[in-house]
């Protein structure tokens, strides 16, 4: 009597030797299409993964802390004004894209308020869709109780809308739509509560005990800056010149650092909103190289410059990949002699 044993493959090669390859490619295409939807879902849960980011920028003269103190004093002042230690806070907030329904954010942004800060600097991009004016009125209304300051981006003015997404991998810009936000509610609700806009002019204050010189320009993005309005420069008593716009466009920053600002902030990039592990953009979505997509980085020789990644992304576009949504808590303190 012949007795026949089966024999069965011990290894992975053996395993699949005798698969057709159309059954090796369908197998292949189920794990990448699985590995696809999970990082897809990722992202689109990444669109809610808030996080507040925290960077010290050395942009003021030394001395200036113990300036604030003498004129503290001399006008009877009792104790530190501004926030305690030497570090003047700002809170900067962008492109929160608000849409009426993400009461998430809207809660998260409102909570920032605790941090008390010396001036909160929005940098435009607030509206999502034409609801969204109460919204965003919701999430920064606690925070309109501080001193502050901002300029308007695209998505102030003109409601997103679907577009190529390869021409944003390719440096392209994408026509806005034809469809007008309700901005001018927005403004006037800033400046009823004292927010200052900084929109193609130059305001003067004193926040947290400095004095405040700041100028801004409306967003380069579409080529509404005119940054002949500030022809001057800052005040030159100034504690801080502090510079604005939407999108960090190249020739609006030289502009700023020839003039002697000493910080420029700005939005607009989202960090890359598509980037690769570890949070390398591919694409800037304008004339900034990608090594400042987002965060603290020296301009010039006494211009720093900090952009923010952002809170929000386009309606039509609900996903960040390896790039939190995020606002920042900047402290600003002094140079080194």
């Amino acid at each position: 009597m012949i007795t026949r044993r089966e024999h069965r493959p011990t290894d992975r090669s053996a395993r699949t030797a005798g698969r057709s390859p159309v059954h090796t490619l369908a197998t292949t295409a189920a794990v990448a299409g699985g590995a696809g939807l999970a990082t897809l879902a990722g992202g689109i849960l990444g669109t809610r993964d808030f996080i507040l980011r925290e960077v010290t920028v050395p942009a003021l003269a030394p001395e200036t802390f113990a300036r604030r103190r003498d004129r503290a004093e001399t006008q009877g002042v009792h104790g530190q004004p501004g926030s305690a230690g030497d570090a003047f806070r700002i809170l900067h907030v962008s492109d929160l894209h608000m849409l009426a329904h993400q009461r998430l954010k809207q809660r998260w942004v409102a909570s920032l308020a605790a941090l008390q800060p010396d001036l909160v600097v929005d940098t435009g991009d607030n509206l999502g869709e034409k609801e969204a004016v109460p919204a965003v009125l919701r999430a920064l209304g606690p925070l309109l109780s501080f001193p502050g300051v901002f300029v308007f981006g695209s998505n102030d003015y003109y409601a997103p809308h679907p577009v190529n997404p390869v021409n944003y991998l390719l440096g392209k810009k994408n026509p806005p739509s034809d469809i007008d936000l309700p901005w001018q509610g927005m403004r006037a609700a800033f400046i009823e509560h004292g927010w200052q806009d900084a929109t193609h002019r130059r305001t003067d204050f004193t926040a947290g005990g400095l004095r405040l010189a700041v100028g801004g320009v409306d967003d380069p993005h579409l080529d509404r800056d005119d940054y002949a309005s500030l022809a001057g420069g800052p005040n030159p008593d100034a504690d801080l010149a502090l510079g604005l716009t939407h999108a960090p466009e190249p020739r609006v920053l030289d502009d700023f650092a020839a003039d002697g600002y000493q910080l420029v902030l700005a939005g607009h990039t989202h960090g890359g909103q598509l980037c690769l592990p570890g949070g390398r953009a591919v694409v800037t979505n304008c004339g900034i190289d990608r090594s400042r997509v987002a965060g603290a980085s020296r301009w010039s020789e006494r211009m720093w410059l900090h952009v923010s990644n952002g809170l929000g992304t386009s309606k039509y576009v609900p996903v960040r990949l390896f790039c939190r949504p995020s606002a920042t808590l900047i402290n600003v303190v002094e140079r080194s002699a």
